[in-house]
């Protein structure tokens, strides 16, 4: 199967290529990235996974008879009831339309989030087997199709974006001949290589981004891309603790869903860019770079103590180059070395000659 428009020679792939040869023995083999790390509060590392709720956390009663939980008992009740109804008639909802049936008794849409959260793992079902749906956020474009549960043909260009689906259990016959999947930490940066033509001078390809922090679906949406076609995933975020975060979203989940993680998390992503050590590889102008905050510091230090970075040296050495700079930068830092550095030489000489970690 062909998709235009036509990218680089084959050659062009080649160190892309040998990493799917990669990971696809290790899938054969069974093999994952090892890591150490012990059981945490609510959730453990497990390093083929990433953070997975553990059988012992601790866990809290609400009773009908307790003046304190009596609310909170009679709202997960509407909420299961709507849910019985739904699963019943075979319908789907969003969080946002359970709210709005009775904003004045549920209060904020923070409630009703909460309480479905806690019903998909007090059940250990998904939210979407609960036949609520969360609305997207993300974007993604690209060489891809696929079929929407509802019979609509999605086709996916490198020229405009396509919002990512609210049901991605529902969609089905997906066809690409990508390479590569890039996510995009911003949608400013991910309209930047739209308007760049990035995705069409390195076709096959496919891009997505969340818009920061991912939702649900677009989460869900790099996984099923994963588990279909297993072609290396590579993240693009801001050298900063915030993007580093994101990214670890993405590879090994995060301890509010860590009850779903084997839905959503992909440990074989790579981290392409922005890398602390790229700043000054690079010489990007001090004027580029930001003091890192007590916020940020604090962060950071944060992520260097969770388990899988035990696993990650090449990260961690990255993340401890941004600690003793005390300075992040931001991707729109590479503009000072031209406007089109990114898509047409940051990017490009990363696929080319493997500078992933």
């Amino acid at each position: 199967m062909a998709f235009a428009p036509v990218g680089p020679e084959a050659s062009f792939f080649a160190a892309v290529d040998q990493h799917r040869a990669s990971l696809l023995a290790a899938l054969r083999g069974g093999g994952a990235e090892r890591a150490g790390g012990g059981p945490r509060p609510a959730s453990r590392f497990e390093d083929s996974v990433g953070l997975q709720m553990v059988s012992h956390c601790t866990t809290r009663k609400i009773k009908s008879d307790s003046p304190k939980s009596v609310k909170n008992f009679a709202l997960i009740l509407k909420i299961l009831s709507m849910i019985y109804k739904l699963v019943q008639s075979n319908t789907y909802t969003t969080k946002r339309d359970i709210y709005y049936t009775d904003s004045q008794l549920f209060g904020n849409q923070t409630v009703v989030d909460s309480i479905v959260t806690d019903v998909s793992c007090m059940l250990k079902v998904p939210r979407r087997s609960l036949h609520i749906l969360s609305t997207s956020k993300g974007l993604i474009a690209g060489n891809l199709r696929y079929i929407e549960e509802d019979g609509t043909k999605v086709y996916c260009s490198c020229t405009t974006a396509v919002a990512v689906s609210s049901n991605i259990q529902g969609i089905w016959n997906l066809i690409t001949d990508a390479k590569f999947l890039l996510i995009v930490e911003k949608d400013a940066t991910f309209q930047r290589l739209l308007d760049d033509n990035f995705c069409s001078r390195m076709s096959p390809c496919v891009i997505v981004t969340g818009k920061g922090v991912p939702d649900l679906n677009t989460r869900l949406l790099v996984k099923k891309l994963w588990d279909v076609f297993h072609v290396p995933i590579f993240t693009l975020v801001d050298a900063d603790p915030h993007g580093i975060e994101i990214m670890c979203i993405y590879k090994y989940g995060s301890m509010s869903m860590s009850f779903e993680a084997h839905n959503l998390t992909v440990p074989a992503i790579r981290w392409l860019g922005l890398l602390p050590s790229d700043i000054k590889r690079l010489n990007i102008p001090k004027d580029a770079l930001i003091p890192l905050t007590k916020r940020d510091q604090m962060k950071l230090d944060s992520i260097l103590k969770r388990p899988y970075v035990t696993c990650q040296p090449f990260w961690r050495r990255e993340m401890e180059i941004m600690a003793d700079s005390k300075m992040k930068a931001e991707i729109q830092a590479l503009t000072f070395l031209s406007s089109d550095y990114l898509s047409r030489v940051y990017l490009p000489n990363k696929l080319k000659f493997g500078g992933w970690i």
